[in-house]
């Protein structure tokens, strides 16, 4: 999706691919830059950071050498937050993209206003189902935001939970995972 429409919104911009070394984060910078590139838009930088990394000023550098505009990154918040902040602070205007790795309220604090017009792909946001409100409502008064794969997590235990009830209250994993394969279909917060 996101190769797709890289290639379809920003066909003239100079991309630069950049991924954090990880199966997650370069597979889906992979998958991404062979969708852009099968669309007709080939990136001018194909980079890999290690996770931890705290300093991006020679990526940037780079970045700005390159005329990079359009930056795709594969990978989790954490290291996004850092690039996206320190290409602002030296003055490297980029728009950014990525999927669900930077599904976290803490990217805006990593990044602070370098956020701002950031591009994702995820799934339609769970917590504006109305099956979802009262579930929602708790975790907020909790003081959590139930963000990202919170509520499928809480799915994928209430299916568990409502198997394992099936089987008698069984702790026997089989029996439980037999009981989940059996069912077509289980009530759960997000549908």
């Amino acid at each position: 999706v996101a190769g797709g429409y890289i290639a379809a919104n920003f066909k003239d911009a100079k991309v630069a691919v950049v991924h954090d070394k990880t199966p997650y984060g370069q597979g889906l910078a992979d998958e991404t830059k062979k969708a852009m590139n099968a669309a007709g838009v080939t990136e001018v930088m194909y980079e890999g950071v290690n996770i931890g990394d705290k300093d991006f000023s020679a990526l940037v550098t780079k970045m700005k050498d390159a005329g990079v505009t359009f930056v795709y990154w594969g990978g989790l918040h954490t290291e996004a937050g850092l690039l996206m902040r320190q290409a602002a602070d030296q003055g490297v205007k980029l728009q950014f993209m990525s999927g669900d790795g930077i599904v976290s309220n803490e990217l805006s604090s990593i990044a602070g206003p370098a956020v701002e017009g950031t591009l994702m792909t995820f799934v339609p946001d769970r917590r504006k189902k109305p099956a979802a409100a009262a579930l929602v409502e708790k975790f907020r008064a909790a003081g959590f935001e139930p963000e990202a794969y919170t509520l499928y997590s809480y799915a994928a235990l209430q299916i568990v939970a409502a198997a394992a009830n099936k089987v008698g209250k069984s702790d026997d994993a089989q029996a439980v995972a037999a009981a989940i394969k059996a069912s077509g279909a289980w009530a759960t917060t997000i549908g």
